[in-house]
């Protein structure tokens, strides 16, 4: 009687344990589907670099993003546009340097910067190029001369008036400097060809024209900064403020994805980057990812700070273009939404 009383005991637990089991796996199905079925949003649209990977692309890869999907709806020519499409509704979200986003904000867009992307380091930074045995040696030797930028109004321009600026130019002389609009590709030849008397290079273009031989550099970003974040991805506030869970994993899912890039070996970043190339078939050319160093964003998880944005507020008064108060900087950008901000920061969406 006792032997069958422990083994009808032992079948009730079992029965329990199994049914404690499968609820618990039902209840976690259930929190999952709802957590999905909270956000405001499953689609979200962007636009892409030729033969680059983005951290919203290295993101959805590595499954930050899930159930979020990304709608690529085209390439960028450039970071003022893409962060125009923003503004116009095109897209939700895009990025580019701070001081054009600063001058986008001051014309009264309604965007905020949600988090840090790029920048330049070490390994990853943006120069200024001559030939080798050109006469230019300083900022008041390029009077009257042409450098090559990818776009205007960007981040190229911003640093080449720094430097233009601490070299003692004034006003006036820096306007006898030429900018050309020249795409990144074609900048090397443009120098060697006698088109622009500087040009600008990086990564991978670089890399490949100083192994070439026959130019040097004349500055970087960096001789002028030090290591610093360039730009933000910004959404609309429109677009925070109706969708505040998209938004929330929209953001945490890039920041998880910008910091495994920092932390994880370059040579597992590029294997990945060149598997997501070859993955969403856009017929691109890959090579260059085997140039890729660094992120070159300097806050964690893309932090984005005061000393950010304030540098270059600062230069857009100091250039006439805001006038002194006009723009605080910590109104601009909200890290709110980061899962790597302090804990002393959690709240409400500035």
């Amino acid at each position: 009687m006792r032997s069958r009383l422990s083994l009808a005991q032992a079948m009730a637990r079992l029965s329990i344990r199994s049914g404690v089991m499968a609820l618990a796996a039902m209840l976690g199905l259930l929190v999952g589907q709802a957590s999905a079925e909270t956000l405001e949003k499953s689609e979200i649209r962007y636009q892409g670099w030729a033969s680059q990977v983005t951290f919203p692309e290295l993101a959805e890869d590595l499954g930050y993003l899930a159930p979020l999907k990304l709608n690529w709806v085209g390439n960028t020519i450039s970071g003022p546009q893409d962060i125009q499409t923003v503004v116009t509704g095109d897209t939700d979200i895009g990025g580019a340097f701070y001081g054009a986003v600063i001058k986008l904000i001051a014309a009264k867009a309604p965007i905020k910067a949600v988090l840090g992307y790029y920048g330049s380091d070490e390994n990853t930074w943006q120069g200024f190029f001559v030939k080798e045995d050109s006469p230019i040696q300083s900022a008041r030797d390029l009077i009257g001369k042409k450098v090559a930028v990818n776009t205007l109004g960007a981040h190229l321009e911003f640093v080449l008036r720094e430097y233009l600026t601490r070299g003692g130019l004034s006003a006036d002389e820096i306007r006898q400097v030429t900018l050309v609009v020249v795409p990144p590709v074609t900048g090397e030849q443009a120098l060697r060809q006698g088109q622009v008397e500087v040009t600008t290079l990086a990564g991978v273009l670089r890399d490949k024209a100083l192994e070439r031989g026959g130019i040097r550099k004349l500055f970087s970003d960096r001789d002028l900064f030090g290591d610093f974040t360039g730009g933000p991805y910004v959404l609309r506030d429109k677009f925070i403020k109706e969708n505040p869970n998209t938004t929330r994993k929209l953001v945490e899912g890039i920041a998880k994805a910008i910091e495994w890039a920092r932390a994880a070996p370059p040579e597992e970043v590029r294997a990945r980057f060149e598997k997501i190339i070859a993955e969403r078939k856009r017929n691109e050319d890959a090579s260059s990812i085997k140039y890729w160093k660094s992120t070159g964003v300097s806050g964690q998880g893309g932090l984005i700070s005061d000393h950010d944005l304030q540098i270059w507020i600062d230069w857009l008064v100091k250039d006439g273009t805001l006038k002194p108060g006009q723009l605080k900087a910590a109104d601009l950008y909200t890290n709110e939404l980061n899962p790597y901000r302090p804990a002393s920061t959690t709240g409400a969406v500035k």
